[in-house]
C-alpha cells in the first residue's frame, strides 16, 4: 500500500501568512486591518492572512487571503520576516510568513471569515489577536530601515504632489520633524523628483508647486542602494 503523499509520521507545523498593509491618508500613515469572525480571538483586529493551501506558494498565498478578506487585488508585497515561537497560535503549532506592502490608500471591505476589513491610523490601533502587535513593531522598524536605502514614497501618494505632502509622508514614517527647507532641498538633490509647470494653492495666500517622481531615477536609486540622511 502507498502511503499518502500528505502525511508523515513526525508532528510538523502548520504555514500561514500575514500581510502588514501601509497607506497614507495625506497626513497619517495607516495599516488596514480585520476583524475576525472566528475563533480563536472572535471580534478582536489582526492582520489580513490565512493558512497557505497545499497547492501554493506562500506569497500567493498571501495575495489570495488579503484579496479575500479586504478585497485589494495583487498589490505589490515584500516578505519581512517569519514568526515562529511556538505558542503563537492556540490552534495548534503555527508558522506565519509575513509580508508588508505600500499601497495608495483605497475601499475595502470584509469577505470571507473577515467579519470588517478598515484602515486605523497607527495611532489608533487596538490590541491585536495573536503576535500581531510584535508583527507591527517589526514591519515598522523595517519600513523605517527601508527608508533610508530607498526612495518611498510612489505607492502612497499621488502622480502628482507637493514638497509639503512628501514631507507629512516622511514625517508620518519617521515620526520626526524636517525643517522645510532642508528637507526640500535634501529631496531634490537626490534627482529623483520632476518640477511640473504647475501649482496648486493650499491656502488663498500660499501657491504651492507640483512635483511628480522621476520613475527612472527612482528605480535607478532603488537599485543601487544610496543612503538617504535624515
Amino acid at each position: 500500500m502507498e502511503d499518502n503523499k500528505f502525511s508523515y509520521k513526525y508532528p510538523h507545523p502548520a504555514v500561514a501568512t500575514d500581510c502588514v498593509i501601509f497607506g497614507f491618508d495625506g497626513n497619517s500613515l495607516e495599516v488596514l486591518l480585520i476583524e475576525r469572525g472566528l475563533e480563536p480571538y472572535r471580534g478582536r483586529w489582526a492582520f489580513p492572512g490565512g493558512f497557505v493551501k497545499i497547492d501554493e506558494s506562500c506569497e500567493e498565498g498571501a495575495v489570495r487571503e488579503l484579496q479575500e478578506e479586504t478585497g485589494l487585488v495583487n498589490p505589490y508585497i515584500e516578505q519581512f520576516h517569519t514568526f515562529s515561537e511556538p505558542g503563537r497560535d492556540p490552534r495548534e503549532r503555527v508558522i506565519t510568513i509575513a509580508y508588508y506592502a505600500l499601497v495608495c490608500k483605497q475601499d475595502v471591505k470584509g469577505g470571507d471569515d473577515a467579519t470588517k476589513a478598515q484602515w486605523f491610523k497607527l495611532n489608533d490601533v487596538p490590541q491585536l489577536a495573536f503576535d500581531h502587535d510584535l508583527i507591527l513593531r517589526v514591519a515598522l522598524n523595517r519600513l523605517r530601515e527601508k527608508i533610508h536605502f530607498e526612495p518611498i514614497g510612489f505607492e502612497l501618494l499621488p502622480d502628482k504632489f507637493t514638497m509639503r505632502q512628501l514631507q507629512q509622508l516622511y514625517e508620518a514614517i519617521l515620526e520626526v520633524q524636517f525643517d522645510r527647507g532642508n528637507f526640500a532641498k535634501k529631496m531634490l538633490h537626490y534627482n529623483i523628483l520632476n518640477q511640473l509647470d504647475e501649482s496648486v494653492w493650499p491656502t488663498p495666500k500660499r501657491e504651492a508647486k507640483l512635483y511628480s517622481f522621476n520613475i527612472e531615477n527612482y528605480n535607478d536609486m532603488k537599485r543601487k542602494g544610496y543612503r538617504m540622511e535624515f
